[in-house]
């Protein structure tokens, strides 16, 4: 067989295992996120659910629509206690099902989102599939419990970083939209501390480990409960709060951590994994996606996620 002949058929060969690629590619992304019930996103400290074209969740919410899934991007107080928060996001999520006609919805909570979607799943479980905590402090953070000594209540200093704090989330309410909802920075480090979580978590216990550093129960009243974050503060150059998240996890003294929460103060039920290359920004693929490009990019973990869910029968 001559050269010609063999250049010929290895062509042909290629175009046809591309075309089964495509085709295979194009066949498993129909429907691959289509979760049973609609996925409610909820935001951590000082977050919202988009600032004009900025998202909290950048291109999160529409990759997972375009593959079928129904998303709900939720907006609780910027800063505010965990029940607080979570009173704010039950009345959303009533609102949801009124609107989709749903009976339960997945909760995906990132950072003190986690907390706050704990405390809806454990005082109305008949409303929640699941609860899926990213990066969440479901066992208190280094960072509050520093700052809280730094500044102590009734202190001068905490006065003013309160006064400062109370600003940022009412600022960042309004530009959200949502310039009524109460805020509370007091409230939201006390909640974040070791132990404001401590005392959280004997209220509400779902799916909280009862060893250190492992896993919690994977249901709970009928409720399933994952979990996954990061564990590297600096992860690229372009990222302008990398620097910020790597002297912050400091104060964890070489527990491994994604610059704001320690690995094992994430765990939540079934840990998915406590180690991604990502800091507590990249978890939800901020800043405007500039995150470790040596990892997993964070919108296709959650499109995996969406998937396991799927796949679950939620």
């Amino acid at each position: 067989m001559n050269q010609t002949r063999i250049r010929q058929l290895l062509r042909q060969l290629l175009a046809i295992w591309l075309t089964c690629f495509i085709c295979t590619g194009t066949a498993s992304a129909v429907g691959y996120t289509q979760t049973r019930y609609p996925i409610v996103l909820v935001h951590g400290l000082f977050g919202f659910d988009n600032i004009g074209p900025v998202e909290y969740w950048y291109g999160i919410p529409s990759a997972l629509r375009a593959d079928g899934a129904s998303v709900y991007v939720t907006q609780v107080a910027a800063a505010n206690s965990t029940e607080v928060r979570g009173e704010q996001l039950l009345t959303q999520i009533q609102q949801i099902l009124a609107v989709t006609g749903a009976t339960k919805v997945n909760l995906i909570g990132h950072s003190h989102g986690g907390p706050t979607a704990r405390y809806v799943a454990s005082v109305r479980p008949d409303l929640v599939a699941s609860v899926t905590s990213v990066g969440g402090v479901n066992r208190g953070s280094s960072v509050a419990d520093v700052l809280l000594g730094i500044a102590p209540p009734g202190s001068l200093s905490n006065s003013i970083l309160v006064a400062v704090s109370n600003g940022l989330a009412q600022l960042i309410s309004f530009l959200s939209g949502q310039p009524s909802l109460s805020q509370d920075a007091l409230a939201a480090a006390n909640s974040l501390s070791t132990a404001g979580s401590l005392k959280f978590n004997n209220a509400y216990p779902e799916g909280i480990p009862t060893t250190a550093c492992g896993e919690g129960a994977y249901q709970v009243n009928g409720v399933a409960y994952y979990s996954w974050s990061g564990a590297q503060a600096y992860t690229n150059l372009f990222d302008i709060a990398d620097p910020a998240l790597a002297l912050t996890s400091l104060v964890f003294g070489g527990q491994k951590n994604d610059g704001l929460v320690s690995s094992c103060s994430t765990h939540l039920g079934q840990v998915i994994r406590d180690d991604y290359a990502m800091n507590h920004l990249d978890e939800v693929n901020q800043t405007i996606g500039l995150v470790n490009i040596f990892e997993t990019n964070p919108v296709t973990i959650f499109r995996q996620h969406a998937n396991r869910l799927k796949n679950s029968g939620l």
